[in-house]
Parts: C-alpha cells; sequence; structure tokens
C-alpha cells in the first residue's frame, strides 16, 4: 500500500517577476516542464497597472498548459509566489480570498508585480478548483526592532524581499558546506530585474533593502535610492512605475533587457558601461551597509539571481567585497524548485499549511 510519501504528485508552479513569468509543472520535486516568458518593460508599459497585468500573464500560463499537455484535473496543487499582503511569517500558507484581496490592494506597502502571483493562483482555482498555497511572500517579516526605524515618527521600513529566493540560497549554501541555514550569518544578494540585499542572521532576514519600494541599488527596471531633493513633482506622479517598470536600465536606455546593455558594455558604449558599473557599484555599497548589520561577523557573501550569468558582475564584487567574507556564487534562481518543495511537504503531510491572519504580524513598537 502507497503511502502519502511514495505517492506521485502534480505540481504547477507560477511566478510573476518584474521581467518574466516563470512557469512550471513538476512531479514531485522532479521539474519535468518550465517556461520562462521575458517581458521587456517597452511590452509592460502598455498596461496602466500591475493589475492589469493579470489577463495576459494567465493566458500565458494556459497556454503552457495547454502545449505541454497538461491536464488540470491531475493537479494536486498550485502554488504561486506571494506578494505584497500584510507581513507575515516565514512559511506556507493556503491562498484564501482575505489573501487574494490583501494582495491585490498590495495592503503590504509594497506596489510589486509578486501582487499577481496570488491572483493567478486563484484564477485557476476558480476554474479548476485545484488547491492553491503560496510560500515565503515579498512581504514576510523577521526585521530586527532598529532596522524600522527612520527619520519620520510613525513611519516605518517594511521588509521587501526575494525572501524565497534567499532563503533558499541560504539552506543551499548551508548545505554545500554542511551546516544549516540557521547556523549561519549571511549577506544573499539577489540580482537580477530587482536587486535586494538581506542580512540573513541564524535563519531570519534581520534587514535589508525594501527593493521594490525605491530603496538600494538601481536596475534594470527600478530607479533604486533617490535623495529627496533630487524628487521632482514629476517623479512623485510616476513613482509607481520608477520603482517597477520604468527606471534603471528602462530610464536610461529605454529597455530593460540586461542582454542588450551588457552587449553595449562589451562594444565600449560610455554611457552603458557607467551605468552598468553604477549598478554594482551600488550593490556593493549596500552589501558593506549589511556586514554592519551583522556587526563584521558574516560567513558568507552569497550572489543568487539572472544577472549573476554576467562574470563582470561577480567580478566587481568581489572586488568590493572579497575583504568582508567568502562570497559563493549560484547564478539564476531556485524560486520554482523551492515552491514545489513547499507545496510537496504539504501534500506529504510533512508540515501543514498556516493561514493568513489578514493583519501585519508586526503592528508598531509598545511604547
Amino acid at each position: 500500500m502507497n503511502t502519502l510519501h511514495d505517492a506521485t504528485f502534480h505540481i504547477l508552479v507560477i511566478n510573476p517577476g518584474s521581467t518574466s513569468t516563470k512557469v512550471s509543472y513538476f512531479e514531485n520535486e522532479t521539474c519535468v516542464h518550465t517556461m520562462n516568458l521575458f517581458h521587456d518593460s517597452k511590452e509592460l508599459a502598455q498596461y496602466a497597472s500591475i493589475n492589469d497585468q493579470l489577463d495576459m500573464r494567465l493566458a500565458a500560463i494556459l497556454n503552457f498548459c495547454a502545449e505541454h499537455h497538461i491536464d488540470p484535473t491531475s493537479l494536486d496543487a498550485i502554488i504561486a509566489r506571494g506578494g505584497p499582503c500584510y507581513p507575515l511569517e516565514s512559511g506556507t500558507y493556503t491562498i484564501s480570498k482575505q489573501m487574494v484581496e490583501d494582495t491585490k490592494n498590495h495592503v503590504g506597502g509594497l506596489y510589486h508585480v509578486s501582487m499577481l502571483g496570488v491572483q493567478l493562483a486563484d484564477a485557476l482555482h476558480q476554474k479548476w478548483g485545484t488547491p492553491i498555497y503560496t510560500c515565503d511572500p515579498t512581504v514576510v517579516d523577521e526585521y530586527q526592532d532598529l532596522a524600522r526605524i527612520t527619520g519620520l515618527k510613525g513611519v516605518y521600513r517594511h521588509p521587501a524581499s526575494h525572501v524565497l529566493n534567499t532563503k533558499e540560497t541560504g539552506r543551499r549554501y548551508a548545505a554545500s558546506i554542511g551546516k544549516t541555514y540557521e547556523d549561519l550569518d549571511l549577506i544573499i544578494c539577489h540580482i537580477d530585474g530587482g536587486i535586494t540585499i538581506s542580512a540573513h542572521q541564524k535563519g531570519r532576514m534581520i534587514d535589508g533593502n525594501h527593493g521594490g519600494g525605491g530603496e538600494g541599488p538601481l536596475t534594470p527596471t527600478r530607479v533604486g535610492s533617490l535623495s529627496l531633493i533630487d524628487v521632482t513633482h514629476d517623479m512623485i506622479n510616476q513613482m509607481d512605475q520608477l520603482t517597477t517598470t520604468a527606471g534603471g536600465f528602462s530610464s536610461w536606455f529605454g529597455t530593460s533587457n540586461a542582454d542588450t546593455i551588457h552587449t553595449m558594455v562589451e562594444q565600449k558604449d560610455s554611457t552603458a558601461c557607467r551605468v552598468w558599473n553604477a549598478m554594482i557599484y551600488q550593490i556593493a555599497k549596500w552589501i558593506g551597509s549589511m556586514s554592519c548589520v551583522l556587526e563584521g561577523h558574516v560567513d558568507a557573501i552569497l550572489l543568487t539571481g539572472g544577472l549573476m550569468r554576467f562574470a563582470d558582475i561577480e567580478q566587481g564584487i568581489r572586488q568590493y567585497c572579497g575583504w568582508i567574507a567568502p562570497i559563493g556564487v549560484f547564478p539564476g534562481e531556485f524560486e520554482q524548485e523551492a515552491l514545489a518543495r513547499n507545496a510537496l511537504a504539504i501534500l506529504q503531510g510533512k508540515v501543514k499549511a498556516k493561514t493568513y491572519l489578514g493583519k501585519p504580524i508586526w503592528e508598531g513598537f509598545q511604547e
């Protein structure tokens, strides 16, 4: 007689990114089919809001399933990247109507394409009836208290990061040296269309840049940190776009395609070289700041994300930051695998899905 552990489960993984829609079909932990559909900033600019992209991305998912003859009735679970619901603790959650509405309305304070993940899963649930989950959304909150304070009373910093991929990268690095993620103090950088750099102390992400909110390095699609005095009235009116699709490379070159920009770098285009190297420089500055958060006790600096396919990014970061700690490189990302593995743990009965509370896990200091 087969047990849940012996059974083969069929899992659809959905992951909307700032410049891509990733969809994968897993049988247990084996990826059978996958798609990574690139969306240039020009294509995305035709949509007035991120939520308006829902039907376009849903059509891509349905085409993927049709192309690979995936029978919806055979699916045991759909798991999607989570977005800006209210901040919550790390873990795997059943997607509820409340989570869908809160994410759609980005109540977590992050206007970011991850808000589409649970909406896409819910649309398929309405169509097929498949159980739906999410894991480690972008607004997982493990910040230490000092990381929350700003210079404006009553306004606090909130986390918004590539939690799913950075935690998975931390676990993979730890396993490679015979330790656990909870044993180590790490600086983990997700470097892709969005860039987030975070300090992980013994299994908790205690600080990092608010990547989707305009904080941190410039990226292919995001403007990065600006001095408030340099922000004009016109920029305020378009800030949502500047922090999601219209900033960074898009602003400088009219495209967020990093391959196009890097080709210009290789051809010694002076503007492309200057902006590309400024991105590397700004990443290094944020790594340095996270080393201070960890009080200089850094077991490793880990670099992950799609842009790590470019060797000069690694070289630049090693030049700037190699003195801080050993540097490990994990090109690409492991979000699809992490999502599938966590859905499988639910299906096999190893863990129970958490329930979304519909309120922030941290609601202010008790004065």
